[in-house]
């Protein structure tokens, strides 16, 4: 993956450099347009990736973890329609280790489980409040629609500063405790100092959309493929897209239908985004499920 991250930043840097020729309706449609291919096709294998990871363990059909896994995703919904605030938060802080968990921050850091699960949560929590803290009042104005009721921007800025003062704590400390993890921190860091550029520089969503697919969605297909087919090839991929069509077009197919029905009501932007949520439930502990699993004993 060495490779993939110097890509990483050159099409990082390529966005933003592209964000000057573009408006912002014209940065939506492309954002979107990624979210809805790249970003929606990292979850589209879910059902493939239970089957491999539960192994011979299982004898439950195809047909009973679609049925699950849709279960969940309605649940989801449901949820945040009862309970917005708390579904929200829930959303944040599962999504947070998610993000955190794919950077590769899930490695065996000879401490305790409790540390080693809070690391990549942390780092996740402070990549998130990152992008909020630069577009806090935009942020505001979701939230808003989604929970509705206001909510103060400065909670974000805390947020940052506590997570941000935990996480570099921690990195301290397994750079001094930890030698052969140094590099991958020193990594990581960089990182974090790309992100800041790229948030600070670029719109809510296209700064969003470029972290998501570049630094999150591709990064999780290319990982996918070689857990699931053993290599990463062309070959690979295609098949990895044909078996997750059905499900990417369902989706798409659910968010084409939420904008037809709600497009010029206030609360799409809560629909929708409730919508991403429900169907990330069940993708974030598919993916931790076969990260862990990857990982030599």
């Amino acid at each position: 993956m060495l490779k993939y991250t110097h890509f990483a930043i050159v099409a990082s840097f390529f966005c933003l450099w592209l964000d000057s020729f573009f408006g912002e309706k014209a940065q939506i449609i492309i954002a979107f347009s990624l979210i809805f291919t790249f970003g929606i096709l990292h979850g589209a294998n879910d059902l493939i990736l239970i089957k491999r990871t539960n192994g011979a363990k299982t004898n439950i059909s195809f047909q009973k973890n679609l049925l699950y896994y849709i279960l969940v995703v309605v649940s989801g919904l449901l949820f945040f329609y009862i309970l917005p605030i708390v579904a929200l938060l829930l959303f944040i802080l599962v999504s947070a280790f998610h993000f955190g968990d794919q950077q590769g921050l899930y490695l065996d850091l000879g401490t305790s489980k409790y540390i080693q699960v809070m690391y990549p949560f942390i780092y996740g929590i402070f990549i998130l409040f990152l992008l909020f803290f630069f577009h806090s009042h935009e942020v505001e104005n979701i939230v808003t629609d989604i929970i509705r009721f206001k909510v103060s921007t400065l909670f974000i800025k805390e947020t940052l500063l506590i997570s941000g003062f935990i996480l570099m704590s921690l990195s301290a400390y397994f750079y001094w405790r930890i030698a052969s993890i140094r590099s991958k921190l020193e990594t990581e860091l960089f990182f974090l100092l790309v992100f800041a550029i790229l948030f600070k520089t670029s719109g809510l969503i296209w700064g969003f959309a470029i972290y998501f697919v570049i630094w999150h969605s591709i990064p999780s297909i290319l990982d996918q493929i070689r857990f699931i087919y053993g290599d990463i090839s062309l070959k690979n991929f295609k098949t990895y897209c044909k078996n997750g069509f059905f499900y990417w077009l369902a989706s798409i197919l659910g968010i084409g239908l939420l904008y037809f029905l709600f497009r010029d009501k206030e609360i799409f932007n809560a629909l929708f985004f409730s919508f991403l949520a429900a169907i990330t439930f069940p993708h974030v502990f598919v993916i931790l499920k076969m990260m862990h699993k990857s990982i030599p004993k």
